[in-house]
């Protein structure tokens, strides 16, 4: 470091402890800035770190740019939930798998819409980063892996879930976080990662010939360094924070406010500010029943109805006109995903009596039955009433399609006869007052779209050509690139591990 070192005592303050780190103050910036850097990372969460490990362990000088001031990222708010083929956890229980296993799933589950190329570098490389983290310490719950979780099932069992950390269903990604912390910060102890934390990184730095070239920087109190690098790595995350832009690539409003706030897409605006497209917002599908908190856009949310691959619905489901669209228990959520997705608003109504409330197992996750009873009238999204009739104009559906609907579905499951869209699972008819509906509305905490890259991670132009010395990972590349237009096991979290740890290897 030119003209200032850092001290031992100021080393441990800065350094370590990196979830409470406090930001370096500006003079020590200052002289970060006068350094020549082998990589820069922007963005310290699911993909930036590992990237930052792997390089560094290999004696690359890094240095990591991260908004927020701690690390960790998405990985506080996500599942933590990952996938792969050959892992030690599949050994353990007799499992057999292969990449190609894992691959042919993928594009099955996703109907051949995600990255060719970028999911086979996936599929082939999944398994070991999940091993690399158990060599690490990462552990699993005991019944895992498993084949499915919320999402359509794999072939094989390769789905698996981290409970150290965990704080109930949205808090498994701390398992992750919590594995790779100790590594990142020995690479801070020995000085081959410098983390400015409370940073923003605000443009891209490129020579004559248009190569990338270091990054312009702006500190929490609004001062501005440049830090030159060989290369720059985009692992800053998507724009699922940003209505505003989320609804531009995407073409649906940001129905619902729960990604990582620092989710606003600035990877994607840097890289293309230097030459970077943005693709794949085409693919959006909406996830099933979230129960948003009011009807503004963006709502937080209020409740999660546990779809058809983890409960059988006792309920059925209406649009806004009061018509069943979708076979509720059809097995497989993503077609009901994309049904839902061509309802107006992407809204959808749960139409139940008060004797399936009594006798049906839990309808929204950490909720009794009977919260929704005592809900009813009470909050916006639930409603009750003595008639059916009633109920529709309670709900703002149409009284005689919503009356038709129910009579279709009792007399039909009252006779034992077929069900009109190909229901099985008809434990009771909706007879028995009061009835209740609940408010329901697709969602999503992820953004499809992201800047192109080619299978080694190299921003491209439309063209094709690369931006060279330039790379992205994580959701910068878009949620779409491994997913495609479904919501495929692991395809958030593991790609984002996965990149990160091959181009820290290779970069």
């Amino acid at each position: 470091m030119s003209n200032l070192q850092l001290t031992k005592r100021d080393f441990l303050k800065y350094g370590t402890s990196l979830l409470t780190a406090a930001a370096l103050p500006y003079p020590y910036q200052a002289a970060l800035a006068k350094e020549a850097w082998d990589t820069i990372v922007i963005g310290a969460g699911t993909a930036g770190i590992p990237a930052a490990i792997f390089a560094a362990q290999r004696g690359l000088k890094v240095l990591v740019i991260e908004k927020a001031s701690v690390i960790g990222g998405t990985l506080f708010v996500s599942t933590g939930q990952i996938s792969g083929a050959g892992t030690v956890f599949q050994e353990r229980k007799g499992i057999k798998d292969s990449p190609d296993q894992h691959y042919d799933d993928i594009m099955r589950l996703n109907h051949n819409t995600s990255d060719p190329a970028l999911t086979r570098v996936l599929a082939d490389h999944a398994g070991p980063t999940i091993n690399w983290l158990a060599a690490n310490g990462y552990t699993i719950f005991e019944n895992h892996p498993v084949k499915k979780m919320a999402h359509d099932a794999f072939s094989v069992a390769r789905y698996q879930q981290g409970p150290k950390g965990a704080t109930g269903p949205w808090g498994g990604g701390l398992a992750i976080l919590n594995t790779m912390k100790p590594l990142f910060e020995s690479e801070v102890s020995k000085g081959s990662i410098t983390i400015l934390l409370e940073t923003s990184a605000v443009d891209l730095i490129q020579s004559a010939n248009a190569d990338i070239k270091g990054v312009v920087t702006q500190n929490n109190q609004g001062k501005s360094l440049e830090y030159k690098s060989r290369s720059v790595i985009l692992a800053s995350g998507g724009c699922a924070s940003n209505p505003r832009m989320y609804e531009e690539l995407h073409g649906v409003p940001l129905y619902c406010q729960m990604a990582y706030p620092q989710s606003q897409g600035a990877g994607l605006i840097l890289g293309q500010s230097v030459g970077g497209f943005l693709r794949g917002g085409e693919k959006y599908s909406p996830l099933y029943g979230m129960i948003l908190s009011d009807d503004k856009v963006p709502a937080t949310p209020y409740g999660v109805v546990i779809n058809a691959i983890d409960r059988k619905p006792w309920e059925v489901l209406v649009n806004s006109e009061g018509k069943r669209f979708v076979q509720e228990d059809h097995e497989s959520i993503d077609h009901i995903e994309h049904q839902i997705g061509k309802q107006p608003a992407h809204r959808h109504w749960a139409i139940l009596d008060q004797r399936m409330l009594n006798e049906m197992p839990p309808m929204i996750y950490d909720w009794s039955n009977q919260r929704i009873m005592g809900e009813a009238n009470n909050h916006i999204m639930f409603k009750s009433a003595s008639s059916i009739k009633e109920l529709a104009i309670k709900s703002g559906l149409h009284p005689l399609n919503l009356e038709n609907s129910v009579d279709d579905y009792n007399r039909k499951t009252a006779n034992n006869q077929s069900d009109s869209l190909g229901r099985l699972h008809r434990p009771l008819a909706i007879k028995e007052g009061p009835f209740y509906s609940v408010r329901m509305s697709g969602w999503s905490l992820c953004s499809f779209a992201g800047l192109g890259v080619n299978e080694n991670f190299e921003v491209i132009r439309s063209s094709g050509e690369t931006i060279k010395n330039l790379y992205a990972i994580g959701e910068v590349i878009g949620f779409g690139a491994t997913s495609g237009n479904a919501y495929v096991n692991g395809m958030g979290v593991t790609p984002a591990l996965t990149y990160g740890r091959l181009l820290g290897q290779r970069i």
